[in-house]
């Protein structure tokens, strides 16, 4: 069985050699072990400092492109390799690589397709209380939607198993952590997790700018993954509070007639007729929706085939 340990860098001289120290040389299960670095437009030397390191295999971006896209440039020339578990971790040195070991093994096992590290966010002590409740806010929304139990949503140290990444498609570009989760969980993927203690900090986090950015960047991944699986749920759901909203005039003309009230009511009728109209829009658009989700499966399976061809699975 062969592993192979990527490490997605922008700019990362001075940390990966901390990430590299610590990786196992053996691992019980594992026949062989190798590094793949993720060389995102770094203009610091990183891939010089990878090389000299020993790293096996360079992947190299003349700009940079973002976690998302490293993420899935790695994990597919690790499957060109021929791994059958790949691990991804930062490069700031922030999780514990001499983990690695406890992270494969329920996929060694055959008990898990996905091993998601948890940091145990309450217990760092750089993060912020407020930090501390949107990592829990995110992760129960992450679960909510994708029905799983993951305890930490945002974790980048993770281990995938062959088969789990023929079948997952990385499309967000800002980052591909929750976006994974919520389509594991919908294609009933194993999903296993366990606890670590993470590294004292060494930077700031690179992916955005400012906890505002992180909210609605990570928001707007959460919600276009989810509507890619249930479209039905939101134009079914606005199209239902549209009827309920439209019947009221109707109702409320109804009564007037009833009490003998020869107001002149045609307004909000013709309110009433719009939001119907709406209504029934938006229940079309929800069975449009669900016709493109299906579809997008069977794209989906198409494209898993294609992989596993290329991937000689």
């Amino acid at each position: 069985m062969k592993l192979i340990v990527q490490v997605p860098c922008h700019n990362e001289a001075e940390t990966l050699g901390l990430v590299l120290a610590t990786i196992p040389k053996s691992i019980k299960g594992i026949d062989i072990i190798e590094t793949l670095i993720i060389d995102d437009g770094c203009t610091d030397g990183t891939a010089d400092i990878a090389r000299s390191l020993g790293v096996n295999h360079i992947v190299t971006h003349k700009r940079n492109r973002g976690l998302a896209r490293s993420f899935r440039d790695g994990a597919n020339r690790a499957l060109e390799l021929g791994a059958d578990i790949v691990v991804n971790t930062d490069g700031d040195n922030q999780y514990p690589s001499a983990k690695i070991g406890d992270l494969v093994k329920p996929i060694i096992d055959g008990t898990a397709d996905i091993v998601i590290a948890d940091r145990q966010t309450q217990t760092i002590a750089h993060f912020s209380p407020f930090k501390k409740f949107l990592q829990r806010f995110g992760t129960g929304i992450v679960n909510s939607v994708a029905d799983t139990n993951v305890p930490d949503a945002a974790s980048g140290f993770r281990a995938y198993s062959k088969e789990s990444l023929l079948e997952l498609n990385t499309i967000s570009s800002f980052s591909y952590a929750m976006e994974s989760i919520i389509q594991a969980g919908n294609r009933r993927l194993a999903i296993a997790s366990i606890p670590i203690t993470t590294n004292p900090k060494t930077r700031e986090s690179r992916l955005f700018k400012s906890m505002g950015e992180h909210v609605v960047r990570s928001g707007v991944a959460i919600m276009r993954a989810y509507f890619m699986y249930k479209p039905y749920i939101l134009f079914n759901s606005i199209g239902l509070l549209l009827l309920l909203v439209g019947l009221s005039p109707f109702v409320r003309y109804g009564l007037l007639v009833l009490a003998d009230d020869k107001g002149n009511h045609l307004q909000s009728l013709i309110i009433g007729a719009v939001l119907l109209i709406s209504a029934l829009l938006f229940f079309v658009l929800g069975v449009m929706a669900d016709l493109i989700r299906i579809n997008r499966i069977l794209h989906e399976e198409a494209l898993e085939q294609i992989k596993r061809e290329r991937f000689k699975s």
